[in-house]
């Protein structure tokens, strides 16, 4: 269920449950699934990030746990225009609107269990 949401249905839910964020998804490379590349366009008023940041480049990959569910580890590389200096509170901010982002899906899943069963 993690796999479709996050991976293969993305760009279609994510902008629905996070429109004061997330403008759209666009799938530049690929057909959506593995190796796809999709570009997140920001909802207006992110700024400071589209002055700093060039691309940002998410590896995610989701094994099986123990107790049935599914843990998730992700991986981000963050590329700054030109010579901008990244700090550590701007990356930390950066994993905390990423948690955040799966705590709306989960929570959506958890409200609609058929959705994506």
């Amino acid at each position: 269920m993690l796999f479709k949401t996050l991976i293969l249905d993305s760009h279609n839910l994510i902008p629905k449950l996070m429109p004061q964020a997330i403008k759209s998804i666009d799938i530049t490379h690929g057909n959506g699934g593995a190796g796809s590349i999709k570009q997140i366009n920001f909802a207006e008023g992110d700024a400071s990030m589209d002055k700093q940041i060039e691309s940002i480049s998410d590896e995610v990959k989701l094994e099986l746990s123990l107790n049935g569910g599914t843990v998730s580890k992700m991986t981000s590389k963050y590329y700054a225009k030109g010579d901008v200096e990244l700090s550590e509170e701007f990356i930390k901010a950066g994993k905390e609107k990423a948690m955040g982002m799966y705590k709306v899906i989960e929570s959506y899943l958890l409200q609609n269990p058929d959705a994506y069963a």
